[in-house]
């Protein structure tokens, strides 16, 4: 068994189900421990936690909001406090609601924003001097189809997760001297559990017919957090199943 990230510590939000569980799970498989970070449901979150330890690996659940920097802060003061170092941070967590542009209020708007980007911005700000102390650092932001792509009701989201991939561009750049690499992961068509298929699902189409995984994500970010990722730094890797063949 490879167990590339042994050793390392590692924050997951929005982690309780879907893509933010799977990654946890994956990381947990390549050695790292995990705060398994979920905004309200802690029932997911334990059970992230006990499937981790099932396979022999070490988790601790945490609730909190990212889009509230106090949260954020005691998030990262329990993964200290538990496992002792922080390595590994991975941005999941996002609103995705869809309301036309014209019916959109200022609170729908800042809503989003402040989960998906406000709270990349708490998120690593509260890892940043743990992040410097690894020397091995790894911010991973997952973004999203849509922002590369447009998409109808979804101003919102969009704007947001097109923030997420400026805010690792810069990042790369700020904590490049830290040893810190920030990469930005790009899911599209994952087969996951909706209430409602998204609109901008039913427009694209991947190039063999088939959605993905959340492990298909997962396996990206896992990658990025190991040693042979080091020189990738600042990047936007898509996982689309050719949906959108960006440059």
């Amino acid at each position: 068994m490879i167990r590339e990230l042994a050793d390392k510590v590692a924050i997951v939000t929005g982690a309780g189900r879907n893509i933010g569980r799977a990654i946890a799970l994956t990381l947990a498989d390549g050695g790292a421990s995990v705060l398994v970070n979920a905004r309200t449901n802690h029932a997911e979150a334990d059970a992230v936690v006990r499937e981790i330890e099932a396979l022999g690996g070490r988790a601790i659940a945490h609730l909190g909001d990212v889009a509230d920097a106090d949260s954020v802060r005691a998030m990262a003061a329990a993964a200290m406090q538990r496992f002792g170092r922080i390595d590994i941070l991975v941005n999941n967590a996002a609103l995705r609601r869809e309301r036309p542009f014209a019916e959109m209020d200022h609170a729908a708007w800042r809503e989003i924003l402040d989960v998906t980007l406000d709270g990349a911005f708490h998120c690593v700000k509260a890892c940043l001097p743990a992040l410097r102390q690894s020397g091995a650092g790894t911010i991973v932001n997952i973004g999203g189809l849509s922002a590369h792509t447009g998409a109808r009701n979804r101003a919102h989201v969009v704007t947001a997760k097109a923030g997420i991939v400026g805010l690792t561009r810069a990042l790369a750049h700020d904590l490049a001297d830290d040893g810190i690499t920030v990469n930005c992961v790009v899911p599209g068509l994952i087969g996951t559990p909706r209430a409602k298929e998204p609109a901008h699902h039913l427009t694209h189409q991947t190039i063999t017919g088939v959605k993905g995984r959340p492990e298909d994500v997962a396996s990206a970010v896992r990658y990025l957090c190991g040693p042979g990722a080091r020189y990738i730094n600042g990047q936007a890797i898509h996982a689309n199943g050719g949906a959108y063949l960006g440059v």
